[in-house]
């Protein structure tokens, strides 16, 4: 055989090995779906990471009607939209409150949480178990986080054992980079206080010194959160898989304003009682339910 010939057989298997590499790791594609069931966002999830490499990809979780639901309509996530509703369409009307978000850390505070599936803390540890990162990423304010952990490992959550940065995270609020508001990463949850999550999350990447994960898979039941997250890395040619959980979309379809507001007038004597009793330090209601410009309207 001539030099010729060697070096072409060479570079023939060159490119074969090139090419069988590319076959053994294909590129993820960027996708959104959508499930009822949490076994298919956690399937997806592992199968991504048996193709790059656990440590190579982030599962990020919202909480409110994803993880964690409540008890009952008053307080939840569904409450609160209908209060903002309310804000911006009528402030007077008779059972719009003046500060929801102060009424909901009461309610929080009082209420228990379900898991949205019996399974979902278990799926959640098979996870961490493969030695994937996880965190949640939840809108919720920093002045929840009392309420907020302890439903969450009264419910068996415990994100801090994949969290990504410093071990627990930081014990002090700060301003992300591109947020206007305080927020919070502890023990692997990330309190944005309402804020861009796409960006919340690039931010929380690059406080945290963690290198551009090749993957991230997020599960979120509102659309708008996952279009944030998926426009935000889509920038960064960063493959985001975007699922939209709708186990509780019926519950949320089902909301009863009318019911809401009878079990509110029936607790707000208790929660006055307990916060001057007990003074305000897990919770501060506003001196009036209603806004004082709505005293006189007669609604």
């Amino acid at each position: 055989m001539n030099k010729t010939s060697i070096i072409s057989s060479l570079l023939s298997v060159f490119v074969i090995s090139l090419l069988c590499v590319a076959c053994a790791t294909p590129p993820i594609a960027s996708q959104s779906n959508q499930t009822s069931d949490l076994a298919q966002f956690t399937s997806d999830a592992l199968q991504v990471a048996e193709l790059v490499g656990s440590e190579n990809i982030l599962v990020v979780f919202d909480i409110d009607n994803t993880l964690l639901a409540m008890e009952q309509d008053l307080g939840a996530d569904q409450w609160y939209e209908w209060q903002k509703q309310l804000a911006s369409t009528d402030p007077c009307h008779q059972q719009a409150v003046e500060n929801r978000l102060a009424i909901q850390g009461a309610l929080y505070f009082a209420s228990a949480m379900r898991p949205t599936q019996i399974d979902t803390a278990t799926l959640l540890r098979s996870l961490q178990d493969a030695g994937i990162p996880v965190i949640a990423l939840t809108s919720r304010g920093v002045d929840f986080r009392l309420q907020t952990f302890r439903e969450l490992r009264r419910n068996g959550f415990d994100l801090r054992r994949s969290a990504i940065g410093p071990q627990g995270g930081w014990d002090e609020n700060f301003i992300p980079d591109h947020g206007i508001r305080p927020a919070r990463f502890e023990d692997g949850v990330f309190l944005t206080t309402g804020q861009h999550k796409g960006a919340m999350l690039k931010d929380l990447l690059h406080k945290t010194n963690t290198p551009m994960p090749k993957v991230i898979l997020m599960l979120d039941d509102k659309q708008k959160n996952l279009d944030a997250v998926g426009e935000t890395f889509s920038e960064l040619n960063v493959p985001v898989r975007l699922w939209r959980y709708t186990g509780e979309d019926k519950t949320v379809e089902g909301f009863d304003a009318d019911k809401s507001h009878i079990m509110l007038q029936e607790l707000l004597p208790a929660l006055q009682t307990i916060q001057k009793v007990l003074g305000p330090d897990n919770y501060q209601l506003p001196v009036n339910i209603r806004a004082a410009e709505c005293a006189d309207t007669g609604n």
